[in-house]
């Protein structure tokens, strides 16, 4: 029997484990191109409408109220398919629609933000409030790094965040920044307060007039874009029952079984989309949003959504 020389066994030991490795890293270049295939051409335009029951209406509610919540259009003129679905959501017979922010995704975006959201609103209690980008168009960015730290807050391109807001209001929207409003529904008066987007320190909620409702109302109502603490402890301190906030985009990227691994503001992971609550009894509902940036276009294991939120009487104590 002829015996090969040690130097030639590990050769050939070595070639293949090396034929492993490559079979291997293939396999994960493919998986992973796989994946990002479908996060930006499938799961970006999967768009879904959840529904959550949240017991939150006071007593003097004379019904429960049907609320739909959209969150990060981020519209760019070139969105049928977005659009569409936005449309179709009117028939879910909402009594009242919020917009959470972030509505633009590009400076040509306002005329068809406008128009979707008067049609989607037409006839129904609106109430919006801003985020970051309505103000200043994309930049490019690494990606990656959301996955590391809150985004950072440079300013593109100025949009025409004014024309938007007088097209919103003209078509009924209230338009909040940092403002209180008494707002009449199906189901009574609602105390709602806006906050401006923290993400980029436009809260300010010294300038508003927190004091009680001098009469009953059916519920209080806090509404922001970036979820940051300091907001929701606002509202929790001053005795509102639900807020409503979007910009976390549900995380974005999720790992099955793991959840978000990022919330890009203050709140915890397990706080990047859906029903929660906060502080002292808070309800709190974020929306994984309907869009990403346009620098970043991929969703993973977190479809763009709209919610239905049915409010009901809140137990007895």
């Amino acid at each position: 029997m002829t015996v090969s020389p040690p130097h030639a066994r590990h050769r050939r030991a070595a070639r293949r484990i090396a034929c492993r490795a490559a079979w291997a890293s293939g396999g994960l270049a493919a998986a992973g191109l796989t994946a990002l295939a479908y996060a930006s051409l499938v799961e970006l335009r999967w768009f879904a409408l959840r529904h959550e029951t949240v017991p939150v209406l006071r007593a003097a509610a004379r019904r429960p109220l049907r609320v739909l919540h959209l969150s990060d259009l981020h519209l760019t003129p070139r969105q049928a398919d977005k659009m569409a679905f936005v449309r179709s959501c009117r028939s879910v017979g909402a009594d009242l629609v919020v917009v959470t922010g972030d509505i633009l995704g590009h400076r040509e975006g306002v005329a068809p933000a406008v128009a979707l959201l008067a049609e989607l609103a037409a006839g129904t209690p609106a109430v919006a409030v801003l985020g970051s980008n309505d103000f200043h168009g994309p930049m490019v960015k690494n990606p990656l790094a959301y996955l590391t730290r809150p985004s950072l807050r440079r300013h593109g391109t100025p949009l025409d965040t004014a024309g938007m807001v007088r097209g919103l209001r003209e078509a009924g929207w209230h338009v909040l920044d940092n403002d209180r409003l008494r707002l009449d529904t199906a189901a009574g008066p609602l105390d709602v307060v806006g906050l401006g987007d923290a993400h980029i320190d436009r809260d300010r909620p010294q300038d508003v007039d927190w004091t009680a409702a001098a009469e009953p109302v059916a519920l209080r109502l806090g509404v922001a874009h970036s979820p940051y603490r300091r907001c929701l402890t606002a509202f929790d301190r001053h005795g509102f029952d639900l807020a409503l906030a979007g910009h976390t985009h549900g995380g974005q990227v999720r790992v099955p079984g793991v959840g978000a691994l990022v919330t890009n503001c203050d709140l915890p992971t397990r706080q990047a989309r859906g029903l929660s609550r906060f502080g002292s009894g808070l309800w709190l509902h974020v929306s994984a949003g309907l869009g990403t940036a346009v620098t970043a276009p991929i969703r993973f294991a977190c479809r763009p959504e709209v919610s239905v939120l049915d409010l009901v009487h809140a137990p007895p104590g």
